[in-house]
């Protein structure tokens, strides 16, 4: 029963948890900081959603590397 979920929204649950987890830590260092677990809590999901949609990494680090070495090819 939870396999086909799992398999299609695991990445945007475990973006939450990860969301919620963190701002909860960041709760406890203050009350009217709260605002700041939304955040959190979007950005996880997002990150999550990318996972499950197959989107590939969020920095293309291919395209990275191959720009730094083009541009100062001493840094190889």
């Amino acid at each position: 029963m939870w396999k086909p979920w799992w398999d299609t929204y695991g990445g945007r649950a475990c973006g939450v948890a990860a969301g919620l987890f963190f701002g909860f830590v960041y709760l406890f260092s203050g009350f009217w900081d709260m605002l700041f677990i939304a955040l959190l809590v979007g950005i996880g999901f997002w990150v999550g959603k990318q996972k499950d949609e197959n989107r590939g990494p969020l920095l293309p680090w291919d395209r990275l590397t191959d720009w730094v070495t083009d541009r100062w090819p001493w840094s190889r």
